[in-house]
């Protein structure tokens, strides 16, 4: 049976704190009953003795310490799934805000999934298609991966979180592919960008969405992308699905994360940021990947905005250190107007020599991305010694690769958002662009090749 509590001691919005407590436990959900009946929900912060310390998901007003109850639930935030969710949105708590019909749940589950267990983890291995030459290309996507995209205030890192949901697909036959997509601390305006545009091009069909909007409160900012995560274990591991999950903005959810523990009045840590910051990040990224004896995966995309454009902030510099690489976003290149514009050369991929090759993508693959990343590096440096030095201190093959780097800009990485290119596309613009050079300087790809696919002068 459960009980029901008068006994609200202290409201400090967003905590409370509810004497004469019994076998109350960590995260457990609860309802606060106002005495018009009205009905709001709180998740248990803090248990010490018989007080316990709740956090409000709605606003205080109006709750009256004397006359409103507080019943605890006896489980933590759960997560009603289903395969009826594909095609659905729904706000940070998991509630259907598409006008459609409640979800019919086949199961519940707790919101708090477990990191995968290392020895469990079967290795990244097969390509992911994104239809981005930038990624797919140089910086390849493997199924179970975490990559991260790197971006600043103001740049367009929105538009290349819908464009790699709409587009990104698996190579193969008889395999499902499913898009969970969780916009969290956004604006409206963002969030409307991204259901129509799902639902203009149709892609909404295989995505879920999970919306958490600015003004709603910090506490489901958190719940948000374990929603997400959730709902992508289960279509990934009791589904047999390969699941992408793209997280955008995780700056917004480590800004909630700061919130919260400044209420806690909890020691801050850099900047103000907790100091279990790191672990807590880490409990999510880790829930991607792929297990043994599965066939499904969750693919994890989360995307940041870099306060400052500071690589070193404590936001990019933790997540850094638990995913597989990273895509960075340029400003410079944003300037001149490429679309999407990713910086090349700082972007990672750590696993992508593991999903490329024959059988994945081409047996060039490797030899071109290599060649492609000397080339663009040299030409860049041939630009800037043009600017100090004049055009007249070039060599004749600097101006070749200076007239490389301005190319690639223009026809490999700036391809707008509604290009979805195969990876066929990108391996054969790579090598147009190669043919700009003289044969000689090809060396990072085999002869073989080079007689195989370099176009003839």
């Amino acid at each position: 049976m459960i009980k029901e509590y008068k006994t609200i001691r202290e409201i400090a919005s967003p905590l409370m704190i509810v004497e004469h407590v019994e076998g109350v436990t960590y995260d457990e959900l609860g309802e606060i009953e106002l005495p018009n009946g009205e009905l709001r929900r709180c998740k248990v912060l803090e248990v010490e003795g018989d007080k316990a310390v709740v956090q409000l998901f709605e606003s205080a007003q109006g709750i009256n310490l004397a006359e409103s109850k507080v019943r605890f639930l006896g489980h933590s935030q759960q997560l009603a799934v289903s395969e009826d969710m594909l095609g659905r949105v729904f706000n940070g708590m998991g509630m259907p805000i598409d006008g459609g019909p409640a979800i019919i749940a086949e199961d519940y589950k707790d919101i708090n999934g477990l990191p995968m267990n290392p020895a469990a983890r079967a290795y990244p291995a097969e390509f992911i298609q994104t239809g981005v030459s930038t990624i797919d290309g140089l910086n390849t996507l493997v199924r179970g991966q975490k990559l991260p995209i790197f971006s600043g205030s103001g740049l367009p890192h929105a538009a290349l979180a819908a464009q790699i949901a709409r587009q990104a697909r698996v190579l193969g036959d008889n395999e499902t592919f499913a898009v969970v997509f969780a916009a969290i601390g956004i604006t409206f305006e963002e969030s409307e960008y991204f259901i129509s545009d799902f639902r203009r091009t149709g892609a909404i069909d295989r995505t879920v969405v999970f919306s958490n909007l600015a003004n709603d409160p910090a506490v489901e900012r958190i719940s948000t992308p374990r929603m997400a995560l959730t709902a992508a274990e289960y279509l990934a591991f009791e589904k047999d699905m390969q699941v992408l999950v793209i997280l955008t903005d995780i700056t917004n959810y480590a800004e909630a994360l700061r919130e919260v523990s400044a209420a806690k009045k909890e020691v801050p840590g850099r900047r103000g940021y907790p100091g279990y910051m790191y672990t807590d990040l880490a409990t999510m990224y880790e829930r991607a990947g792929r297990r043994q004896g599965k066939k499904g995966s969750i693919t994890m995309i989360p995307i940041l905005t870099m306060p400052e454009d500071d690589k070193t902030h404590p936001i990019p510099d933790l997540t850094g250190y638990i995913t597989e690489g990273q895509i960075i976003l340029s400003r410079e290149l944003h300037r001149k107007g490429i679309v999407p514009p990713v910086d090349v050369l700082p972007s990672l991929s750590r696993l992508k020599d593991k999903g490329i090759g024959v059988g994945k993508t081409r047996e060039d693959h490797a030899g071109t991305m290599n060649q492609l990343f000397a080339a663009y590096s040299r030409g860049k440096d041939a630009k800037e010694l043009m600017t100090i030095l004049g055009e007249a201190a070039l060599s004749d093959d600097d101006k070749l690769f200076a007239k490389f780097a301005d190319e690639f800009e223009r026809r490999y990485v700036s391809q707008g958002n509604e290009t979805n290119r195969s990876i066929e596309e990108t391996l054969n613009i790579g090598w147009e662009l190669l043919s700009i050079l003289p044969r000689r300087e090809l060396k990072r790809i085999k002869t073989e090749f080079i007689d195989k696919y370099l176009p003839e002068a």
